[in-house]
């Protein structure tokens, strides 16, 4: 039996992507996103835990990410995990990357935020039937 390599990730981007063009034209995007969760400890205390991911992107998805993706993004992202391993120093480390071959963009707590501000700055305004002076007869209703 086969096995399955499949990773699901909601988060927001730790920094903006780093993009790298290869001599074929081929684009490499890489980044942070960073996974949150929260509970209560046994005290009934809050616990915030973030998780930290190193994600890739190549070709149209790596475009993508260097045209749209700044940090604090929110996206949605489907992908497999890959493990590589380098030599530094004469220590052997390892690194786990998502590959990403789905994503799409959920927002950005920026965007939410300048939003909320705008929006509680703004003063009501008069609607369209207010400011043409439409009578809407509120029994003629088609049902």
């Amino acid at each position: 039996m086969a096995g399955i390599n499949r990773v699901i990730l909601i988060g927001n981007l730790g920094k903006d992507p780093d993009v790298i063009t290869f001599e074929n034209g081929v684009k490499k995007a890489t980044f942070s996103l960073a996974t949150s969760e929260s509970y209560k400890n046994k005290e009934g205390n809050r616990v915030d835990q973030t998780e930290w991911h190193n994600i890739v992107m190549w070709r149209g998805l790596a475009d993508i990410a260097e045209r749209f993706l700044h940090k604090g993004n929110q996206i949605y992202l489907e992908g497999k995990l890959k493990t590589r391993s380098y030599e530094q120093d004469g220590i052997k480390k390892y690194i786990t990357e998502v590959f990403v071959d789905n994503m799409t963009m959920l927002g950005s707590r920026r965007d939410a935020s300048e939003n909320q501000e705008t929006s509680n700055n703004q003063q009501s305004k008069p609607t369209a039937a207010a400011e043409n002076d439409i009578q809407v007869p509120e029994d003629d209703l088609p049902f």
